[in-house]
């Protein structure tokens, strides 16, 4: 039989009684005085059973608490985040902030004011530029003369003023009349109708041309996207207004004698399109261009003088527009 450790020996109410017969056995109960023979007093628990009893119901309270304690900041850190996402969309739910509008008007207007806001200070810096340059190209002696005021004119570096006409263009109206057969695109100014006139105006002698509020040269393009024209990044509804500068009488011949512009005029007389022709007494005035001139598709061959004095190296130039609007990519607006 395997010998016992004295470690795995029974202690307290676990201990084996010793037996009647051996009362000098470790562990055998003593006999308590003036009981009867035979007698065995009650077993009561070791000092050691009682304390890690103590000590493991200390442990079980305090975790308990401990649990307690936790599970209450938990629930007290959950509250407190769903009521300030709650609190967050009622704000966004219930707020008028107008600098972040939900609708598309409002982002448009709103990227319009950046866009007119960005454009002030690239005028700002093209000026600064200017102003250095001078300033580098008088330090060295160098003077700079202009290819000269057509070549000013033509490329829409300068501003103009003169005598000339406006030309403005309108969706008919809502409640116009109806022939049989016209539909909902007959009653919007298209792409083609703008290209039609501008056409004209530069076949009939315009010396500098704006449409809306910018000038229009060899580079520009505008395009029509439903009923609203985009030209250079910004976007304008209608009227649409067409500004040239020229001979008030030749001007309007072209326009009386350009076919597009006849058949536009039809259409102002079936369904009530726009078309309207003022001759200012004061004369007109077109803006200087101040979009980009930098090429990156259009080349001049080598050699070729582009301007007096100035001879084409086969460098690489740039337009995606045409010119002017004879060259425009039509797309059905």
């Amino acid at each position: 039989m395997p010998e016992q450790h004295p470690e795995r020996r029974a202690h307290g109410v676990h201990a084996a009684p010793a037996a009647p017969d051996d009362p000098g056995a470790p562990g055998a109960p003593s006999a308590t005085p003036g009981a009867p023979a035979g007698a065995s007093s009650p077993a009561q628990p070791s000092a050691r059973l009682r304390a890690a009893r103590e000590h493991a119901q200390h442990r079980i309270q305090r975790h308990r608490r401990g649990r307690a304690l936790r599970g209450t900041l938990s629930i007290g850190l959950v509250m407190a985040l769903a009521g300030a996402l709650f609190t967050a969309n009622a704000r966004l739910a219930s707020g008028t902030d107008t600098r972040q509008p939900q609708d598309l008007a409002g982002l448009q207007a709103n990227e319009d004011v950046r866009r007119e806001r960005l454009a002030d200070q690239v005028a700002a810096l093209r000026s600064e530029v200017d102003a250095l340059t001078q300033t580098q190209t008088d330090s060295v002696g160098l003077e700079w003369q202009s290819a000269g005021e057509a070549f000013d004119i033509a490329s829409g570096k300068v501003a103009v003023t003169g005598m000339g006409i406006t030309v403005s263009l309108d969706d008919a109206p809502a409640d116009g009349p109806r022939p049989a057969g016209a539909g909902p695109d007959d009653l919007v100014v298209h792409q083609q109708d703008l290209q039609a006139v501008i056409n004209a105006l530069w076949a009939g002698g315009a010396e500098a041309m704006a449409l809306m509020d910018q000038r229009v040269i060899s580079t520009s393009a505008f395009q029509c996207i439903g009923n609203v024209l985009s030209l250079q990044g910004r976007r304008y509804s209608p009227p649409y207004v067409v500004t040239a500068v020229g001979d008030p009488e030749e001007l309007l011949d072209a326009l009386a004698g350009d076919p597009a512009v006849r058949a536009y005029r039809s259409w102002v007389d079936a369904v009530g399109l726009g078309y309207q022709v003022t001759r200012p007494e004061q004369g007109v005035q077109v803006p200087a261009y101040d979009g980009s001139v930098d090429m990156r598709y259009a080349s001049v061959p080598s050699g070729t003088e582009v301007l007096p004095g100035l001879v084409a190296d086969g460098s690489t130039a740039t337009s995606t527009g045409a010119g002017p609007a004879a060259r425009q990519e039509d797309t059905e607006g």
